[in-house]
Order: structure tokens, then C-alpha cells, then sequence
């Protein structure tokens, strides 16, 4: 129910301040169960990617985003849990494993489940390495996977931005389904998983135009982190 009253009262609003596009909305099925992937570009994703859908979409979000600390960690942990997200612990193991089977579970009640293969936010703009979770969901779920790409958000709305810039029209692309049935029994092969989670990743990489990296953004991320601290040190 709040997820519901968020949208009705946040969407229009963001329709008259930043009037997102979006293009082949016809291509997220209207019923039934079906999964998401989609880059990920900056907070503002969660609101602008769902925006145009007349369904509700569950994201796996990161765990931090409910574990924040101050007013800024209090809303946020809000809001994700308010709209019915689910957690995901990004180190693996058993609490990885833990969110895998609840979005399961999602897909397994008839809903539309949405999950970000890289893992965390793009630090530069560029589409990087995919995590083979997505994959493991993909072929136990054995539902449409559709393929989603945000566009401008970075730009409106860059990491470490708490209100979003004006003049800037952000949106979102769906992409045709991708079928991986040829590969349903096999989700114990890595082997199949990477080529599953690759074959997603060039997906949204044409979808998208984003250039592609492989690597994990997670790792390049703590390599730009220790480079700033090194510089402020040295000054």
C-alpha cells in the first residue's frame, strides 16, 4: 500500500519538474512474473525506472541503504523498507544467498522483480562487470528477463547529491526479452552463469550505449576512494 501511495503522490510531481521519458514500456509483460536488470546510475534510478510501469517492481537493494546512520540514513531506510525492497548483502555467503531466495519467492508469487548486476552504482558512467547472482535467478526463476536502462540520472542526480538537478529529463529504455531456456537445469555450472550474466550485461550494454568494463565497479570503486584519500594526505 505505500508503495503505491509513494507513486501517487511522488509521480506526478516528478512529471512536471523533470518530465522522464520512457520508450518500450510494452515490453515488460502486464502479468505475471518476470525479472528486470538494469544498470545502475545514481539513487534517483529506484524512482524513475518504475515510474512509467502500471506494476509495482521489487528491487534487491543494497543492505546499506537500510542500515544508513543520521536523518539521511533514517529516510532512506524508510522509504526502502515503506516500498517493500528487499536487502542484499553485497559480501555473499549465506546473507546473499538469503536475498536470492526471497526474490524467489517474489517472482514465485507473480511479481516483477528488479535487480542492478553490477552490484552497486556506477562510479563513472560506465557499465561494468555483471555478478552472477542475476543469473542463478534467472534460470531457477525461469520468467522473462528484460532488460532496462537508465539514461540522464547520473547527470540529475550524481553520488553524494541529496536533491536532484533541474533542467535535466531523465529515463529509462526497456529492451526486448531475453531468452535463456537453453540453459534451464545448468544453474549449478559457473561456467553457465557467467555466460548468462554476460550475455545480460552486453544486453544493456547495447540497450544503454554506455561503454563496457570488465571489471567490477565495486573494486574500481575502492581503488578511486584509496586514491582520493592518498591525495588529500599528501596536501
Amino acid at each position: 500500500m505505500f508503495y503505491w501511495l509513494v507513486k501517487a503522490v511522488l509521480g506526478p510531481f516528478l512529471h512536471l519538474i523533470w518530465r522522464p521519458w520512457a520508450e518500450g514500456v510494452d515490453r515488460v509483460p502486464r502479468t505475471g512474473p518476470a525479472i528486470l536488470v538494469s544498470n545502475h546510475l545514481s539513487f534517483a534510478d529506484h524512482f524513475f525506472g518504475p515510474l512509467p510501469l502500471p506494476r509495482k517492481v521489487t528491487f534487491l537493494a543494497k543492505a546499506e541503504y537500510f542500515t544508513g546512520r543520521g536523518l539521511k540514513g533514517l529516510v532512506s531506510r524508510l522509504f526502502f523498507t515503506g516500498v517493500g525492497q528487499i536487502p542484499i548483502d553485497r559480501s555473499g555467503g549465506k546473507k546473499s544467498e538469503a536475498a536470492l531466495n526471497t526474490g524467489l519467492r517474489v517472482l514465485k508469487s507473480g511479481h516483477l522483480l528488479g535487480i542492478y548486476p553490477e552490484g552497486t552504482r556506477s562510479p563513472d558512467g560506465r557499465l561494468y562487470r555483471g555478478r552472477t547472482g542475476v543469473a542463478r535467478l534467472v534460470l531457477e526463476a525461469r520468467v522473462p528477463v528484460v532488460p532496462m536502462a537508465m539514461f540522464n540520472v547520473d547527470e540529475m542526480m550524481p553520488p553524494g547529491r541529496i536533491i536532484p538537478k533541474f533542467g535535466i529529463r531523465p529515463g529509462v529504455k526497456f529492451g526486448k526479452p531475453l531468452d535463456f531456456s537453453r540453459y534451464h537445469g545448468m544453474e549449478s555450472d559457473r561456467l553457465v552463469l557467467r555466460a548468462v550474466t554476460d550475455e545480460i550485461m552486453y544486453a544493456l550494454m547495447e540497450l544503454s550505449g554506455q561503454e563496457y568494463v570488465d571489471r567490477y565497479a565495486q573494486s574500481v570503486k575502492a581503488e578511486l576512494e584509496a586514491e582520493a584519500k592518498a591525495a588529500k594526505a599528501r596536501k
